[in-house]
């Protein structure tokens, strides 16, 4: 019968593709978030020619196969360029650009979301594109890109498992060598369930507080802990700054009270 007793060699061998793993998710989130802006603007862009190009870079990665790239990358880049990337910055450039190509999306639609009456302010205002992008757009849009982005980082992280295929020694590649070593199946691939569940939900638990932050850096969401998520307990703290604001405008009339004029 199968057991989950294994050597102190094989844990270490395990860890050490956790250790892997997290590099890898973390070295493609750093170039996807680079792609995933870059193409993601772009896709907004006044010019035709910048649109059409980012369009084609999306729609390219978009409807190609991350394993299949990754190994073109790897085996067939060298036979025309003369050089070859190491197996570890192949898979991260696949990854990055692949997963960029997906987060691009992300982007161009909380852009675009935001209301009209934003841009038409920052025109009034004689702010330059890139300034009104910088100033107005892009914070407003970035609580609506963290969600979905945490999504796209979970799945980065799960899609680090084609890497072992150009024998990286990620989780996947280390639970391969175990098994080979014991002949055990069910409780290796089981240990790398629950390594790939705890690392998703350590993910999970970053992000919702940088949703969390993001939210009460454009006053929607208070952050955990600050007086004013104390305060919004008893009441939106928006609503009644704006109550006071027309109370205190001339000519409106002052707040009404419980009891009539005797």
């Amino acid at each position: 019968m199968s057991d989950f007793s294994f050597s102190q060699g094989l844990w270490e061998l395990l860890l050490r593709g956790v250790w892997i793993t997290v590099q890898l998710t973390v070295y493609s989130a750093a170039l996807g978030a680079v792609v995933a802006f870059t193409v993601g603007l772009a896709r907004t862009h006044r010019l035709w020619i910048v649109r059409f190009l980012s369009g084609a870079y999306f729609e390219i990665f978009r409807g190609t196969s991350a394993l299949v790239l990754m190994i073109w990358v790897f085996f067939v880049v060298p036979l025309t360029l003369g050089w070859q990337l190491v197996p570890m910055w192949a898979a991260v450039l696949t990854l990055g650009c692949t997963y960029g190509a997906y987060g691009s999306e992300i982007v161009r639609g909380a852009v675009a979301a935001v209301p009209v009456a934003q841009r038409e302010a920052g025109v009034a205002l004689s702010m330059p594109p890139a300034m009104r992008m910088r100033k107005i757009l892009l914070p407003q849009a970035w609580p609506e890109m963290v969600p979905p982005f945490c999504n796209l980082l979970i799945e980065l992280l799960k899609g680090t498992a084609l890497v072992s295929v150009l024998g990286v020694a990620d989780i996947t590649f280390a639970a391969q060598l175990v098994r080979n070593a014991t002949g055990q199946s069910a409780p290796v691939y089981t240990v790398i369930l629950v390594m790939y569940f705890v690392l998703a939900f350590a993910i999970t638990r970053v992000m919702r507080q940088v949703e969390r932050r993001a939210k009460a850096g454009v006053g929607r969401a208070p952050a955990k802990g600050t007086p004013q998520a104390r305060r919004a307990v008893a009441g939106r703290p928006q609503d009644l700054a704006g109550v006071a604001q027309r109370s205190a405008a001339p000519g409106s009339p002052g707040p009404s009270t419980s009891g009539g004029a005797s």
